[in-house]
């Protein structure tokens, strides 16, 4: 499974995205029970608020091989300072939308 993460780009300065890559590497948290190897094939980040620029982004990254998308927590549960995105909803859906059923979306990473 070819990965590609978006972030939120607020938490930028606070979070690395270490946790989202090792629950990633050790197919924890959102990645429970997936058996295949994981690939990341890139990081961005939401572009800042309202976040209209993550649906571009991930669709980028799927026209260069990413097969799943991986909303870091950052953005749907707001880890790590306890503020999810009041847009993550909208993102995660508009996201779904144009992917379609052959992209996998992860609401959530750990």
């Amino acid at each position: 499974m070819k990965i590609g993460l978006i972030r939120c780009l607020q938490t930028e300065d606070i979070c690395q995205a270490t946790t989202d890559f090792k629950v990633m590497k050790n197919k924890k948290g959102a990645f429970e029970g997936i058996e295949e190897e994981i690939e990341i094939v890139g990081v961005v980040s939401c572009g800042g608020c309202p976040g209209k620029k993550a649906v571009s982004r991930a669709a980028e990254m799927v026209k260069r091989g990413a097969d799943a998308i991986a909303m870091a927590s950052c953005i749907s549960r707001g880890t790590p300072i306890g503020f999810p995105c009041p847009n993550a909803e909208m993102i995660i859906d508009t996201i779904k939308k144009k992917a379609g059923d052959s992209v996998r979306l992860f609401e959530f990473t750990h």
